[in-house]
């Protein structure tokens, strides 16, 4: 396994960085995650805007789009997998114990692990916990990623591949690495961005190619919803056909399946949409 770290590939056993990177002892770094299929990145351009947004609200410096792309390309060459999850990670870099970063740089590291394509359907389950819509991170991709660790780990103990969390003022934002859409009458949507949900990649184009609605929901809809799926970069859209107790069905609904195929023919036809 090859790793991009500060610059060049190194092997597993030589990739390593300082214990005093920000990233590792205040979580002081973003992120991305990426599908990549037989050598190539899905949205590459859109998970570098990204990127880019999520270290302007850090403050850390813009990362160079050349050199994640390079970075990404080597690693993708030089670890051949049908089917894998490409992490470009982004941090402050070697700092002082503590909140204030040092003069060092950004540390900047790409790896890339084979991963199975998702099943079609999954179950979630809804968990106490709550995002603050108006935290300092809020739609931030930053590696302070505890509370997601735990909300998952409690899906996982019940059952479910993924935990639905609500806002501060009861309204419906996303899963921990997901967002979610529900069909309420026949009708598409997802709650907007001020929410305090991530901007998905995937998000965006089911936006844009099934035309759903950005409507700020209440955490309750989920209970009155005819259908619920979840989109991620690995995920792509995934039908829920159980939440908590609740059986939504055994397969895709008629809406989620229409979404599923054409979010598979776009994507399909363009893999840098």
């Amino acid at each position: 396994m090859s790793i991009w770290l500060d610059g060049a590939l190194r092997d597993v056993d030589s990739a390593k960085v300082s214990v005093f990177d920000h990233g590792l002892t205040v979580g002081d770094g973003v992120f991305e995650t990426l599908k990549a299929e037989r050598g190539r990145a899905f949205a590459l351009t859109r998970h570098l805007d990204r990127l880019t947004r999520s270290a302007r609200g850090l403050g850390l410096p813009d990362p160079d789009h050349d050199e994640v792309r390079r970075a990404c390309a080597a690693v993708l060459e030089a670890n051949p997998v049908e089917h894998g999850r490409l992490r470009v990670t982004y941090t402050g870099g070697v700092s002082p114990l503590g909140s204030d970063r040092g003069d060092g740089g950004p540390t900047l590291i790409v790896a890339l692990a084979g991963s199975p394509r998702r099943p079609d359907t999954t179950a979630v389950v809804t968990v106490p916990w709550v995002r603050n819509e108006r935290s300092a991170v809020a739609g931030l991709k930053s590696t302070s990623y505890a509370e997601n660790v735990v909300a998952l780990a409690a899906a996982h103990r019940a059952g479910a591949s993924e935990a639905l969390l609500a806002n501060t003022v009861g309204r419906l934002c996303e899963g921990t690495g997901s967002n979610v859409f529900a069909v309420l009458d026949g009708q598409l949507h997802t709650p907007p961005l001020t929410s305090g949900c991530l901007a998905g990649i995937t998000r965006a184009l089911v936006v844009e190619w099934a035309g759903a609605k950005e409507t700020d929901l209440p955490f309750e809809a989920l209970e009155q919803a005819e259908e619920v799926f979840l989109t991620s970069s690995l995920r792509d859209v995934q039908a829920v056909v159980r939440i908590d107790g609740r059986e939504l069905g055994t397969g895709p609904g008629p809406v989620t399946a229409e979404a599923m195929r054409i979010f598979d023919a776009k994507a399909g036809a363009d893999l840098d949409p």
